[in-house]
């Protein structure tokens, strides 16, 4: 099937931009660029303690270069889940997983950059209970995208090949994700650099991405019934947007909380993903006189 002149346009455009971001030769430039930058954020740290750099907005806690490179690594990963987007639902929720597991895990590091140095049990007494929740909820979330990507493999098995049309419209969506993120990055860092706490600025980039990627699921499961009206597929997508949902409340709600819902967003991705293929295999009446039958 031929592509309308648009869709070939971003189809174009995205292959190249998801060749260039895969090459092995830029995953190791990002590779590189990250740890420059954490042991640049270590030493300028550093000369901040022994009072060689006195400017104020340079912190004088280390494990402030640990939260940069948490947030920087987190960026990283966002940006292959947005290219993944042209790709199967369930690889595109599969990331989502990993994603907020290590979000899940940065929060539990939060509170290492209020305490002293070296670290006191007295100092974060408080937090440890916080953090051993958000740790522990993250290892679950861990423990579950492995089942959840052998479920959905399984599920997967005998599918079709999806249209070219369909595909080519899914990477229009994802270079529309593209363009957001990086407005949302850009205005994070301008946010951060101009008052604005970091930490603050960063989670609020992830609150407006996560709000995007409702919008960006629930469009791809309307695409998907231009070329597919099918109870099953449609089911497993939109639940998956509900997934979404689960997370986005996750990311803002208060401590405890956010762990529960994070864990049970994922057990929902992963209840879905090994009722699929029953429900795919299993019989049923005509459907006569339906759309799509």
């Amino acid at each position: 099937m031929s592509l309308s002149p648009p869709l070939r346009w971003t189809h174009q455009l995205y292959g190249l931009l998801h060749r260039a971001w895969a090459s092995p030769r830029v995953q190791r430039a990002v590779a590189s660029v990250l740890l420059a930058m954490f042991v640049g954020a270590l030493v300028l740290i550093e000369l901040r303690r022994i009072g060689l750099l006195p400017f104020a907005w340079i912190p004088s806690n280390h494990f402030h270069a640990v939260r940069l490179g948490f947030n920087l690594l987190l960026a990283v990963e966002v940006l292959g889940l947005v290219f993944g987007l042209s790709g199967s639902a369930g690889r595109t929720m599969g990331r989502q997983f990993e994603i907020l597991s290590l979000i899940l895990l940065r929060q539990s590091l939060k509170e290492l950059v209020n305490a002293s140095e070296p670290i006191r049990w007295e100092a974060l007494r408080p937090s440890i209970p916080t953090m051993a929740a958000d740790a522990a909820a993250a290892v679950v979330v861990f423990a579950l995208v492995g089942l959840f990507y052998k479920l959905q493999r399984e599920g997967d098995e005998g599918a079709s090949e999806p249209e070219p049309e369909f595909t080519a419209s899914k990477e229009a969506v994802a270079l529309g994700v593209l363009g957001l993120f990086l407005y949302f990055a850009v205005r994070s860092i301008g946010q951060a650099v101009f008052g604005q706490e970091g930490d603050a600025a960063y989670d609020a980039f992830f609150d407006w991405l996560y709000t995007v990627l409702v919008f960006a699921d629930l469009l791809i499961v309307f695409l998907s019934l231009r070329h597919k009206f099918n109870y099953e597929d449609v089911f497993r997508s939109s639940g998956y947007a509900v997934v979404t949902v689960l997370i986005r409340i996750a990311l803002t709600a208060p401590p405890f909380l956010n762990a529960a819902l994070g864990v049970g967003a994922t057990v929902l991705g992963v209840a879905l993903a090994a009722a699929y293929p029953q429900t795919a295999k299993a019989p049923r009446p005509s459907r006569r006189g339906q759309i799509g039958a």
